[in-house]
């Protein structure tokens, strides 16, 4: 596991808050673990409680017009899944969360959320400001669908996970998210094939390394550079 109870993405929920705050959030629902496969949440289920991991990777997948299932995003130790259930209250949840590991979490009910929301403005403002994220990242595939070409694409795609979930080691980044090429190439609107022959490109310009159910950007500036994204 890339990040466990003590460490968690910049990024996160856990990761953005005080320390003070953070271990409010800490103290609050029913701590739960999860095995791999085990489904968090369920696509169409009406139920409203919020988890936030501390562990783990997690998959958030949906059903698409065809039947077919399709990869939206992943979510590791540190972030929040089913917070818009939670706050919004009417719509049937519109995704499926599945542990790709063993996992923990806090289970919190929708009252104990909104009653942290009320009392902390401070965590109110990191989850506004998450949700904003999510969605500006859903709007950037669908525009990186029509923009770049694919290898551009998948280009962008492990330079934005490498930093929201990744952590440096000797010589690069390890990504901190263990993605298939067939989950790649769901997040990236490319074909598997495709997939496969970009990060061998990416392997052999030494960008690149990949080894069992793991992926080092091993020079992060080149790489963002290709993706046509800025640097920090």
């Amino acid at each position: 596991m890339p990040y466990g109870s003590v460490e968690w993405p910049a990024r996160s929920l856990l990761g953005v808050l005080s320390p003070r705050a953070r271990q409010e959030v800490l103290g609050l629902g029913v701590r739960k673990g999860f095995e791999a496969g085990e489904v968090l949440l369920r696509e169409g289920a009406t139920d409203r409680h919020v988890l936030v991991l501390l562990s783990g990777f997690a998959k958030v997948t949906a059903r698409v017009e065809n039947g077919e299932t399709s990869l939206l995003a992943v979510r590791v130790g540190g972030d929040t899944v089913g917070e818009m259930a939670a706050v919004d209250g009417s719509a049937p949840r519109s995704a499926t969360v599945t542990a790709c590991g063993p996992m923990t979490a806090r289970v919190l009910q929708p009252g104990t959320l909104h009653e942290l929301l009320m009392r902390r403005p401070e965590v109110s403002v990191a989850l506004t400001r998450i949700i904003a994220d999510r969605l500006r990242w859903a709007n950037r595939r669908r525009l990186d669908f029509r923009g770049y070409p694919a290898k551009v694409r998948l280009a962008r795609l492990l330079v934005e996970l490498a930093t929201a979930y990744g952590h440096p080691v000797d010589g690069g980044v390890v990504v901190g998210c263990r993605l298939t090429q067939p989950e790649l190439a769901a997040l990236t609107g490319a074909a598997e094939t495709t997939i496969h022959k970009g990060l061998r490109e990416l392997r052999l310009s030494g960008l690149l390394e990949t080894g069992y159910g793991t992926t080092t950007i091993r020079d992060l500036p080149r790489l963002t550079e290709l993706a046509d994204l800025p640097h920090e």
